[in-house]
């Protein structure tokens, strides 16, 4: 069976991509994701308030003894005292490289236009195959109207993309006004594909101490609707997609291909399952097809999209107003 598949530009051998998390810090990981049916790996991020910090650190550090005496600089530790975790993670991109034939898409998690926009052009000459912006951002300022808060997204997607020539792509959250008027903005601001969609991390109160704690939950095939709506809405809007959140059977995978996506990422599956997951999933998704005397992953792509199905209002209004109508609650 032919699972190959487009993203961003890039050959695929599967549809699976193991979307940004720790696991990726490891090569052997990496290494077992491709062996067993991984088609690209996202590694995991690097966050903007990293960079800011070590650059700041470094700054004080050759600063403070400005003011010494000419002698006093020999007792300065050497530059590669201060070897910062931003160059860490261009040669575990290069090692990454070196250890498997899958695309590796570097990952930059941010929420300004700053100096770390800048930092995607070393991505790109350490050989990462494309860059995903993971633009997380929660608006709290009552004075920054819902345009400004798109604004800033699609200023972060120009500068990259004028920073460098691979593929870039966003992952943005469901929280907008109206997802395809963004979405066509960062297409033409040179964005190569959309990733439906970003988790945040969410707030828990201690009721006993009152303290606020931070959580993020792993993602069940429950959470799939809402980015299978939104592939299935914004599919052929110009840009690839990829849907993540919610993939955790073949079935959940069979579906957001069908509602448009050109690959769906995972990642709470692994964590629940198994990295050796990726490879049930695969075979699945093979078996599938075959059944179904398919030839390539590509027949299926869209079937089901908003503007392929008979029933385009299943993705809006219609279908919320037809449920609320219907005597039990599934039929």
């Amino acid at each position: 069976m032919n699972l190959k598949t487009q993203y961003l530009g890039l050959e695929l051998t599967s549809p699976l991509v193991v979307s940004a998390s720790p696991l990726s810090q490891s090569i052997e990981n990496i290494k077992n994701m491709e062996k067993r049916g991984a088609g690209a790996v996202v590694l995991h991020s690097l966050f903007e308030e990293q960079i800011r910090a070590e650059a700041a650190e470094l700054e004080e550090r050759l600063t403070q003894h400005n003011d010494s005496f000419a002698e006093a600089l020999s007792y300065f530790p050497s530059l590669d005292a201060y070897r910062l975790t931003s160059q860490q993670y261009l040669q575990h991109i290069k090692a990454a490289k070196a250890a498997v034939e899958i695309p590796i898409i570097a990952s930059l998690n941010g929420s300004s236009s700053g100096g770390w926009t800048a930092y995607a052009k070393q991505i790109e000459d350490a050989g990462a195959d494309a860059i995903e912006l993971n633009i997380y951002n929660v608006p709290t300022d009552d004075n920054l109207t819902g345009l400004e808060v798109e604004d800033e997204y699609v200023e972060i997607t120009r500068a990259v993309r004028e920073a460098v020539t691979i593929p870039v792509a966003v992952k943005l959250s469901p929280f907008f006004t109206n997802l395809p008027h963004l979405s066509r903005r960062l297409v033409e601001a040179g964005a190569d594909g959309l990733v439906l969609f970003n988790r945040f991390y969410e707030p828990d109160v201690d009721v006993e101490s009152g303290e606020v704690r931070v959580r993020l939950s792993s993602s069940t095939s429950d959470a799939l609707p809402l980015p299978l709506r939104w592939v299935g809405i914004l599919a052929g809007s110009g840009a690839d997609l990829a849907a993540t959140g919610g993939v955790h059977t073949t079935q959940d995978v069979i579906k957001v291909i069908k509602a448009g996506a050109s690959v769906a990422m995972v990642c709470s599956s692994l964590y629940r399952n198994g990295i050796d997951h990726l490879e049930q999933l695969r075979d699945g998704v093979a078996e599938w097809l075959t059944v179904r005397h398919f030839n390539t992953i590509d027949e299926i792509r869209g079937t089901s999209s908003q503007r392929e199905v008979k029933d385009p209002s299943a993705f809006v209004r219609a279908q919320f107003v037809k449920t609320l109508l219907s005597p039990e609650p599934n039929s």
